[in-house]
């Protein structure tokens, strides 16, 4: 959002008119909002409280000390102190800017009274409690100010001013958050849906957990005689769906998963196989059973790991398709992406 911030610019007025006209030019240039009692029409407002209302607007004051104190009040205080004081008092940001040598301004603009002296000595004193710049020509002092400001600026972030078109009431602004981190939230959890198990998996056989499972097949001997065989063979749930997961990247059916259970069961009896041979001339018919398919099935369901497909498809297509969950399409690839050599 773009910010305008206002700077109250305080000092005598008669002899500082050409370094006001140079201090006004160099906020402007900031995109400041330059603010002084010389700007502002004549009011029925009492002066003094006008003042302080034009100072607690302003998100900087600057005061600009030249060779002269200036005119008081009844009690011998002059409006400039005053209003120095008062923007202390409310804890404003100060830059006080004072000439560097008083004693070479020229005679008509310097206090001619030993009093007068005396109190604009006490007020540069008293300004250099703050922060504090010098000049000596009013060009300088407009170049002084544009670097101080920057600096102010930074190290004390205001408040500012904004258009009003721009402003977005506290209220809504409180909804916006409030929208914004519930949609954080959701998207965390989002991306933990992806990479959590389902609530009350973790009762459930998984991961290195051990399974037996039976596969049958039928052996042929040397005489054409034919006997059924079944085979216990124990893996686990990870290596059983390592073998299917990549199936249903996309999508697969209930046949083609079994087909790779039943492919990959063979492979673990390639060794008792051999033993066989003496007996059996032959092996064919590998699959593991319907039933124990079918729990293989529940369980990555039960898991989160899997899910049925949803695609429309012709209604001649009667098989019962599958696919990977998000959880399910993770776990794959922490098992079977090829890990990077520490």
């Amino acid at each position: 959002m773009d910010k305008r911030f206002q700077v109250f610019v305080s000092s005598t007025y008669e002899d500082l008119q050409e370094e006001r006209r140079e201090v006004m030019q160099a906020l402007l240039e900031l995109d400041c909002i330059p603010a002084g009692m010389e700007l502002f029409p004549a009011s029925d407002e009492d002066q003094w409280s006008l003042i302080k209302r034009v100072i607690d607007d302003s998100d900087y004051y600057i005061v600009i000390i030249g060779g002269r104190y200036g005119s008081t009040n009844e009690s011998g205080i002059s409006y400039t102190e005053m209003e120095y004081r008062y923007a202390v008092e409310t804890e404003k940001p100060i830059i006080a800017f004072l000439h560097k040598s008083p004693d070479d301004i020229k005679s008509k603009y310097t206090e001619q009274t030993p009093e007068g002296k005396e109190k604009l000595g006490e007020f540069r004193t008293l300004a250099q409690r703050k922060m504090v710049k010098y000049w000596s020509s009013s060009s300088e002092l407009g170049s002084v100010v544009s670097r101080s400001m920057v600096k102010l600026m930074k190290q004390f972030p205001a408040i500012g001013w904004v258009r009003s078109d721009s402003i977005v009431d506290e209220t809504s602004m409180r909804e916006l958050l409030k929208i914004k981190q519930e949609n954080e939230d959701l998207k965390n959890q989002l991306h933990l849906s992806k990479i959590t198990a389902p609530t009350g998996s973790e009762k459930l056989a998984q991961g290195d957990d051990a399974t037996t499972l039976t596969l049958n097949y039928v052996g042929t001997t040397s005489d054409y005689d034919r006997y059924n065989i079944t085979s216990p063979i124990t893996t686990t749930w990870n290596n059983l769906f390592s073998i299917v997961s990549p199936y249903m990247v996309t999508e697969c059916t209930e046949a083609q998963m079994k087909s790779a259970i039943s492919e990959y069961l063979h492979k673990l009896i390639k060794e008792e196989l051999k033993a066989l041979n003496k007996k059996y001339k032959s092996f064919s018919g590998f699959e593991v059973s319907n039933e124990e398919f079918q729990n293989i099935k529940i369980q990555f369901k039960a898991l989160g790991l899997i899910t049925t497909s949803t695609k429309n498809r012709s209604v001649k297509d009667t098989a019962n398709y599958w696919s990977l969950t998000e959880y399910g399409d993770y776990i794959m690839t922490q098992l079977i992406a090829v890990k990077k050599e520490e």
